[in-house]
């Protein structure tokens, strides 16, 4: 089974399990090697909100659902875990914001060199980061939103790539 294959079995197992009426559709399945986040769409604030009580108004509505939902929200992640065997994290987008409920954070090891290491060093001293680890992900994130396009291309390779490796043939070893 190519890797879009269990994406898309999550994705119809979510989209069966969640209670009608929790989101305005479907909501947006993301997977890698650890974890499912779940994230769905509330209904936006009404246009004529002042943009000063707009910000207040989502996080109201984040957290209202939060916990209206969590009993369910841990039942069915609990389900979801046993199958796919990763852990499940939620959040919900509303008014063009994005808040996530539950994350992991997952430690990663890299290797890097002097000059490398200073740039994390220079972000820690400016206060931009508590530590190397902070400053690292932050370095990530940034990247992340600069590179979207580019990174959303090398996806789809990879998605084409393990559909090509499916229809190849069975090499026992």
């Amino acid at each position: 089974m190519t890797a879009e294959d269990m994406t898309a079995e999550v994705r119809g197992w979510f989209t069966g399990r969640l209670p009608e009426g929790w989101f305005t559709g479907s909501p947006e399945i993301v997977r890698d090697r650890e974890e499912i986040a779940v994230v769905g769409t509330l209904p936006d604030p009404p246009e004529d909100t002042p943009e000063a009580e707009r910000a207040a108004l989502v996080e109201g509505l984040a957290r209202r659902f939060r916990e209206e939902t969590r009993e369910r929200r841990i039942e069915i992640a609990r389900e979801a875990e046993l199958r796919f065997r990763q852990k499940v994290s939620w959040g919900v987008s509303c008014g063009g914001f994005t808040v996530m409920f539950t994350t992991l954070s997952v430690p990663v090891m890299t290797r890097l060199r002097q000059s490398e290491r200073q740039v994390l060093d220079t972000l820690v001293a400016a206060g931009v980061a508590r530590s190397r680890s902070d400053a690292l992900a932050w370095c990530v994130r940034l990247v992340g939103r600069n590179a979207d396009t580019w990174l959303t291309d090398l996806r789809d390779a990879l998605q084409h790539v393990d559909r090509v490796r499916a229809a190849g043939p069975d090499v026992d070893s």
